[in-house]
């Protein structure tokens, strides 16, 4: 049972740590399932977060891979000339020098500088945003190309294995605790018709076809700071799930969020539609930002990745709704069954026009 996050809770956290001026205010920011997260108003802003401690068992790992990529990023974008404190997330240590902050209830709190003038969005607003934010992308990757791989902890185990995922959904129908497997009988059919999917990218990094880079692995258009006057890219967030993988990992989740005409959880199915013109845009933005570092083999998986990452995503929401929702945060009945309905009717326009992307 995590501890409720009360006023004297939040003023303890946020006296930890090492930010300039009295705290004027404290409140929640954001949309993130996973971690709660709130804005500081002191001297300058910054963010708050608690970290679900549920979902990362080990938050030092987590922490100093955070703290070897932005240290990493900083120097990179100093070395040409760019503007570190808004270009690369920045920790602000606590108040005895280190990266988080554990709590007498043991929670486990950090602080970044918060990036004013710029803005994450959970929809495209217009088509630029999304083909910026491939370009963006593609950069982090490129910017990580000569980082050692072998440096970073996997903060979780197997996060894009689609096979594994499976493996875990099978076992959550099997179980089903809650009996909530005949609510949802057509996803389920649904995704094991497709279960032969989901080995062919990590049987490609097994044979060498693809290979092994630092990526970010959860490339949602809202973890794209967008510069609020001049459209562009600022920074990239969310740096939790940063750890080895592939490249198909990162572009197909980003085509997975960001060419759906819908929110993540909209009910109305009728709503949900596969933007081939904003895959385009993507990929135009993601080729140019990587900077000709991917291979011939990548190139030609981009189209793959997008359904494998979306089947990926509705299955672990279907296998969530099952479990009894402990992984993403709720708040309505049904909400991941919701979820996995999207995906798995984005997935079906993907199918209809697969062959249609290039």
């Amino acid at each position: 049972m995590r501890t409720e996050i009360t006023k004297d809770v939040l003023s303890r956290a946020a006296a930890a740590f090492q930010t300039k001026g009295e705290l004027r205010s404290c409140v929640p920011y954001g949309s993130g399932h996973i971690n709660d997260t709130f804005r500081l108003d002191c001297e300058i802003p910054y963010i708050l977060q608690r970290m679900n401690r549920d979902i990362f068992r080990d938050i030092p790992a987590l922490m100093r891979n955070i703290s070897l990529v932005t240290s990493f990023l900083r120097e990179k974008i100093l070395s040409r000339g760019g503007d570190p404190e808004r270009e690369c997330l920045n920790l602000i240590p606590t108040r005895d020098g280190k990266s988080f902050y554990r709590d007498p209830d043991g929670e486990c709190w950090r602080a970044y500088l918060f990036i004013e003038r710029a803005s994450s969005y959970n929809l495209v607003r217009r088509p630029e945003d999304f083909r910026e934010s491939g370009r963006a992308f593609g950069n982090f990757q490129l910017l990580l190309s000569d980082f050692d791989a072998s440096l970073l902890t996997e903060t979780i185990a197997d996060f894009h294995d689609t096979k594994k995922r499976f493996l875990r959904f099978r076992e959550a129908l099997t179980e089903d605790p809650l009996g909530r497997g005949k609510s949802c009988e057509r996803e389920i059919r649904f995704a094991l018709s497709r279960e032969m999917l989901a080995d062919r990218a990590m049987s490609a990094l097994r044979e060498g076809r693809l290979p092994l880079r630092v990526c970010h692995n959860d490339t949602k258009l809202n973890n794209i700071m967008i510069d609020d006057e001049s459209g562009k890219a600022v920074c990239i967030i969310d740096l939790d799930t940063v750890m080895p993988g592939l490249s198909l990992f990162d572009f197909g989740d980003s085509i997975r969020f960001g060419a759906s005409t819908a929110e993540e959880d909209e009910r109305d199915l009728s709503k949900v539609h596969f933007s081939l013109p904003l895959y385009e845009l993507y990929r135009e933005g993601y080729l140019e930002g990587s900077g000709g570092s991917l291979t011939e083999e990548e190139i030609r998986m981009l189209p793959e990745s997008a359904r494998l990452m979306t089947l990926e995503c509705g299955v672990r929401f279907l296998t969530d709704y099952l479990s009894g929702d402990h992984y993403f945060h709720t708040s309505r009945p049904a909400h991941n069954l919701d979820r996995a309905r999207t995906q798995f009717r984005l997935l079906e326009e993907m199918e209809e026009r697969l062959s249609l992307l290039s």
